[in-house]
């Protein structure tokens, strides 16, 4: 336990330690007590491992990765004396038992790095290794010395000792070990003890009494989507073409190509689940509902089925299996709400009473979000002592629709349920299913979201919403980008949802709903619209940022290539952002000085470093004319046309009406050439 005092015996010597997390500190030397004995300590072999990047909160969270992309970590890592030091890095999945390694290599001032790929999504981890090569601080010595001129009978015995030491290597490094110490003692010549492959064999080979190992430090490794996604928020009752029918899956089904036309990658249904009756809203979140009004799918569960039902009038469960069939026909994947939310009539609060909370006359306790009251939900109570099968129920719920092939689940409100439940929910989930994705909707306080990126969740709603100003968006995508946000915290730049109509959208001018389209989409590798957004759907509540006559509370009929619509401008969005590797990433981005407040520039550069994409989008409506400095951006312009004799190269500049890309030679500076964008 912390500063519980411990007794540590060793040869006889009793050291005092404090035992605090997974260290021991012992006479001021920090071990590692998975693998570093407090005898090495006592015989003066101890490392330091210091300032180790990656790492979240001192690898009490896990760094995001992507697998197939190296992982690089860097560390301090030293001890007293002037003996050769080497390190390595260990890395495993979680759940298995072997370790690989990779060596790290000395960049100066004690500063090392080692690096290694994950082959495979999931959770892993990470740890440095550091001993003394005995071997290479005897030869360093040695050639010291002789440099010197000093007498060297003994010093050569000395490292054809350590040479009979080494038994831990290789065959290969074995071999030559052998053979050089044999070629010494035939001939006494001290040459064959000083060669480059003997050293790399005993570095391979000889023991590391005094190995010390760090801390684990959690990383995961997703799959690509993970970090990069085009989102269309689909309201499943509201694909139909007939007015006042309820739409169906196959509604949805035969919606699909309009929306892979517009090149979305993901396709995100509101809950498709039963609607309670009970304290049913109206239409406008009208307390009491009339006929025919459909209600609130956010209202989950009625005697039909919970969370791991349909509602009956989308279809079956086979009708919701066949719409996941046809999304993958077309490189879609399917995102399902999951809202940990309940109608007052959901089949748990029979089954399982003991799992909600009563008010002090026995009344049901209805959601709350001052100054709005919610009499169509209640919320499970994570507190209750029957807590556990609380937690498993919910867990099997995910588990279910996985089952019926989705991947990706949006989380509503999960700042409003204990960390400590989406912490353990997330990972049973990844360690069975390491491909699944859940994204946080969460627009609550700055530290509320970073610490439900921290513990688990694959990507983050994010204030871009409310973000207009030039100076507000660097601002935030600054913050972003920097470490070490940018190590767990994944945006997704959602333009408009169900629940918000900015202000800024709420004029309907065609030029805003494309601005703000371009910023999502080319700011962050992962965006997101409802839909309706690609019709300028804009009439809001007065005065609030709410749809009026939101499908929340009714069924929508729309003509989806109705007149005036940016499909085509969404379309180019999306084809940009598939073809430039650079738009694919969030991170590798520099903003670039523009002297117009509404105009923002921007370069990206993808993973790899082999595309670039430099971009302009203007902020207002009118012309602008404006010096665009790229500084030490090395890039040339090429031509005008969107056809380069290098792939995957591209400026662009986004304005009112069109979208205009000009080809780009990354590394390629035209002497001289201070390019003006009008």
């Amino acid at each position: 336990m912390p500063n519980e005092r411990l007794c540590i015996n060793v040869r006889n010597v009793s050291f005092p330690a404090n035992e605090t997390g997974r260290h021991f500190h012992v006479n001021g030397i920090t071990v590692n007590k998975t693998t570093q004995t407090v005898e090495s300590a006592a015989d003066g072999g101890a490392f330091h491992i210091e300032d180790v990047y990656p790492q979240i909160d001192g690898g009490r969270f896990a760094v995001k990765r992507i697998v197939g992309e190296r992982v690089e970590v860097w560390a301090d890592i030293y001890r007293d004396g002037h003996d050769v030091a080497a390190a390595s890095l260990v890395w495993r999945r979680e759940q298995d038992r072997e370790w690989r390694r990779e060596p790290m290599t000395h960049h100066g001032n004690d500063r090392w790095s080692g690096s290694f790929v994950p082959d495979a999504p999931g959770r892993y981890v990470y740890a440095i290794e550091a001993w003394t090569d005995e071997f290479a601080t005897w030869r360093h010595g040695f050639e010291l010395k002789q440099k010197a001129g000093v007498d060297l009978n003994l010093d050569a015995i000395e490292g054809a000792g350590i040479l009979t030491k080494a038994q831990c290597g290789g065959p290969a490094a074995t071999a030559i070990i052998v053979r050089q110490c044999e070629n010494y003692l035939r001939t006494g010549d001290v040459a064959p003890l000083l060669t480059a492959e003997l050293n790399d064999a005993m570095a391979e080979s000889q023991l590391r009494p005094d190995l010390t190992r760090s801390p684990l430090f959690p990383f995961v490794a997703d799959r690509p989507r993970a970090r990069t996604g085009a989102w269309y928020e689909m309201v499943p009752r509201s694909q139909g073409l007939t007015p006042g029918r309820h739409g169906t899956f196959k509604d949805c089904i035969a919606r699909l190509p309009d929306v892979a036309a517009m090149g979305f990658d993901v396709v995100y249904l509101t809950p498709i689940h039963p609607i309670g009756h009970i304290n049913r809203k109206g239409r406008n979140n009208a307390v009491t509902a009339a006929a025919g009004d459909p209600g609130s799918p956010y209202a989950i569960g009625a005697a039909e089925g919970g969370h791991d039902a349909v509602h009956q009038e989308l279809g079956t469960l086979e009708d919701f299996r066949g719409f996941v069939a046809a999304c993958k026909l077309l490189n879609i994947e399917v995102a399902l709400d999951f809202a940990v939310q309940c109608s007052p009539d959901h089949p748990w609060l029979k089954q399982h009473p003991q799992w909600f909370r009563r008010r002090p006359d026995g009344s049901m306790r209805y959601a709350e979000n001052p100054p709005k009251k919610y009499e169509d939900i209640v919320n499970p109570d994570f507190s209750s002592e029957d807590a556990g099968a609380l937690w498993n129920a919910l867990r099997d719920v995910v588990l279910f629709w996985i089952e019926q092939g989705v991947n990706i689940f949006r989380v509503d409100n999960p700042h409003t349920k204990p960390f400590r439940f989406w912490e353990w929910l997330i990972h049973e989930i990844q360690l069975r299913h390491p491909d699944v994705i859940f994204l946080a909707e969460a627009f609550t306080r700055p530290k509320l979201m970073k610490g439900l990126a921290k513990l688990g969740f694959t990507q983050s709603y994010t204030y871009f919403t409310w973000r207009t100003q030039k100076w507000e968006l660097e601002q935030y995508l600054n913050e972003l980008t920097a470490y070490p946000e940018r190590d767990f915290y994944r945006p997704n730049f959602f333009v408009n949802t169900p629940d918000i109509l900015p202000y800024h959208l709420q004029s309907g001018e065609t030029w805003m709903f494309k601005s703000r389209v371009a910023l999502a989409a080319t700011l962050s590798s992962t965006y997101g619209i409802y839909n309706g957004f690609e019709l300028l759907e804009h009439d809001p509540i007065p005065g609030r940022e709410e749809y009026l006559n939101s499908e929340k509370y009714e069924i929508k009929v729309r003509d989806w290539d109705q007149p005036g619509n940016i499909k085509p401008y969404i379309r180019d969005l999306n084809h940009a952002r598939r073809e430039n590797p650079a738009l694919q990433q969030t991170s590798q981005l520099r903003f670039i000085p523009i002297d117009d407040g509404n105009v923002i520039g921007f370069a990206k550069e993808s993973v790899d470093q082999t595309n670039t994409v430099v971009a302009a989008i203007a902020l207002s409506r009118e012309v602008h004319e404006f010096w665009f400095p790229l500084g030490d951006v090395e890039v040339g312009v090429a031509c005008g046309s969107t056809r380069c004799a290098i792939p995957r190269c591209c400026f662009a500049v986004w304005r009112e009406g069109r979208h205009e890309p000009v080809a780009i030679h990354r590394r390629r500076r035209v002497a001289g050439h201070r390019p003006r964008w009008r």
